[in-house]
């Protein structure tokens, strides 16, 4: 079959022809009907986050935003079947340590990260592997089929997580998403849906008029003001109530954090560079004299996927709107190499893997 190799770290992408995916007793394996292309595959090609595991042995297929068609089923699955379109999380589970059996599976114990690590190849292919099938295979409702889902990969549930339980956004509080790229538009559009005055900061207007289509009450142009951390305290009157680093480098998540008014929620989704090799200095002091929480916030529970796909089933969310474009595998390489430059609005999806 196809898949986007990494070969060597910061070296051009291939596609190459390699074996298919094994299946494993307690596994299936799905064909696979979309990955999204993230920021997050550019930060493994070049080989980044190492500090926390995520830095896989090259030769390595890349890609961790998929939804699928299930092929092959293990002896020890129970409860997916041949022929279900699911949605995979990147953040594959055990299902059996403590934190799994109390539903915080997206940092299990035994976490493994789809396309990050030597454990799970990833999904820049046209087939996939999913370990722990029961509780990682996620079945899709009727209403949604697997093209629609392709958009809701990580950076749409990530930020669903990020918004709904770790923000805990709604009620008219004012939201502020700082870094407006597939994370940080999908945050805009759900923090809308939950009842939030979002406002966007960016450096280019066409992220931010996207996230202004996505529902933000205001933007804010950081390449255009001096403070833009006191322009969202302007508009906000004082603070917003949750702000949200959607990037993680240390300007966005200071400027995150400084735009928060007393009493204020920071949820921190963004994973930094090699430049900051995941320590940025914050004002310690301020969290203590204005209660500020800070919490971090990573993929979302297999357990909690109902919730979210209830809410696009209905109409209230449309990972659909934050998809930019689709290309075929053997663009994959280009679509990566323009995030060096921050050059993509939205989401791009591979669809196409046979081509």
């Amino acid at each position: 079959m196809q898949a986007v190799v990494l070969e060597e770290f910061q070296e051009p992408l291939e596609v190459q022809e390699v074996d298919r995916p094994e299946l494993e007793p307690h596994g299936v394996v799905a064909k696979v009907e979309g990955c999204g292309v993230c920021r997050s595959d550019w930060h493994c090609w070049q080989g980044d986050w190492d500090w926390f595991g995520y830095r896989p042995d090259p030769p390595h297929i890349l890609g961790h935003e998929p939804t699928g068609t299930v092929i092959e089923v293990g002896d020890e699955v129970e409860n997916v079947e041949e022929g279900q379109e699911i949605a995979i999380p990147f953040n594959f589970a055990c299902g059996k340590c403590s934190l799994c059996r109390n539903g915080r599976e997206n940092i299990c114990e035994n976490h493994i990260g789809l396309g990050f690590m030597n454990e799970a190849p990833g999904a820049f292919a046209e087939e996939v592997h999913i370990p722990n099938g029961d509780i990682n295979a996620v079945p899709l409702p009727d209403g949604i089929d697997a093209e629609t889902a392709a958009g809701c990969g990580c950076r749409f549930m990530t930020s669903y997580h990020g918004m709904a339980h770790q923000g805990d956004v709604g009620n008219g509080e004012d939201v502020v998403i700082h870094g407006c790229g597939g994370i940080g538009l999908s945050a805009i559009h759900i923090a809308n849906a939950l009842g939030a005055n979002v406002i966007g900061v960016d450096l280019m207007d066409q992220k931010l008029t996207r996230a202004e289509d996505l529902g933000a009450v205001a933007t804010v142009n950081a390449a255009e003001v001096d403070d833009p951390a006191k322009e969202v305290r302007d508009i906000t009157d004082g603070g917003a109530d949750v702000s949200v680093d959607a990037l993680g480098i240390e300007t966005t998540c200071r400027n995150a954090v400084d735009s928060l008014g007393k009493g204020g929620r920071h949820v921190q989704i963004g994973l930094t560079t090699s430049d900051e090799q995941g320590e940025i200095p914050l004002p310690t002091d301020e969290f203590v004299a204005k209660e500020i929480e800070f919490v971090g916030s990573l993929g979302l529970q297999p357990s909690r996927y109902s919730e979210m796909l209830d809410m696009i089933d209905t109409g209230k969310l449309d990972p659909t709107a934050l998809v930019e474009d689709t290309i075929d595998i053997h663009q994959v390489p280009d679509e990566l190499e323009a995030m060096t430059e921050f050059n993509t609005v939205g989401i791009p999806i591979c669809n196409d893997f046979s081509s």
